[in-house]
């Protein structure tokens, strides 16, 4: 374990809760800005470690609430920010419904890199909780996300977030500003739920886009007969790839599959 010093604090950074610190406050402050933090909001950060975002918050709004795993890093924001609301759990485990009962989140966070992907998803299952969601993540997670049709990074995660939310690449950020230093650069990126979703059937689509990316150089119809009666469709279309179609169409393909899927897979 790497040892770290702030304010006269020294906590062991926990390689296994992928822990690295942000310690410039420029980029702490741009990150705050990107969500327009403000003294009515319901603001919720995501692991504050120590507290390098949560201080630039707590300037916009002095009572929020934190998620923290790490029980050495609770007790530490808990005395130098008695006036927030410490929740010390796993992020994963927590139910955001009661933490938005009276107003929609709005969630900030530095998130760990081993488990961006399922943070992510719950967020997405969770969107009528958040107006939106500042994070940053390891840079090659936020290019992924935020990827166009035929490029190698389009895939599962790009079509599923950006079916339902609005994304913006804000900035890259650089290993040097973190302690310990990873060995990859990070990014910011800024998720906010879509008014209205493109469809009911949120679950269904999960399963299809699974199931048409499942092996990329496969077309359409070799990666969907198998799951979905695909005699209704263009046969053009079918000859292409998943990471051919713009995420419209790809729900548009969806809506006409929907009535004759075959089995659950």
């Amino acid at each position: 374990m790497t040892k770290v010093e702030y304010k006269h604090t020294e906590i062991a950074a926990k390689k296994k809760l992928g822990q690295n610190f942000l310690t410039d406050r420029n980029i702490t402050k741009k990150i705050v800005c990107a969500g327009k933090a403000g003294a009515e909001d319901n603001i919720l950060e995501i692991g504050p470690g120590f507290g390098a975002l949560t201080r630039e918050i707590a300037e916009f709004c002095p009572s929020f609430t934190v998620v923290e795993k790490d029980p050495a890093l609770a007790e530490f924001i808990r005395n130098e920010y008695p006036q927030l609301r410490v929740i010390e759990a796993d992020f994963l485990t927590i139910d955001l419904e009661p933490l938005s009962a009276q107003k929609p989140l709005k969630v900030y966070g530095n998130i760990p890199y081993s488990i961006t992907s399922p943070i992510l998803f719950m967020l997405l299952d969770n969107r009528r909780c958040f107006s939106s969601a500042v994070l940053m993540m390891q840079l090659e997670v936020a290019k992924r996300i935020v990827a166009k049709p035929g490029t190698k990074d389009y895939g599962i995660l790009a079509v599923q977030l950006q079916a339902f939310c609005d994304i913006d690449y804000l900035f890259k950020v650089g290993r040097k500003v973190f302690r310990p230093e990873p060995r990859v650069d990070s990014a910011v990126i800024r998720i906010t739920p879509k008014k209205n979703d493109p469809l009911d059937d949120a679950d269904g689509f999960r399963r299809f886009v699974r199931i048409a990316f499942h092996q990329r150089r496969k077309t359409l119809l070799n990666n969907l007969r198998e799951s979905y009666d695909t005699s209704g469709v263009d046969s053009d279309i079918l000859k292409l790839r998943a990471e051919a179609l713009k995420v419209g169409e790809l729900l548009q393909l969806f809506g006409r599959l929907m009535p004759f899927q075959r089995k659950e897979t």
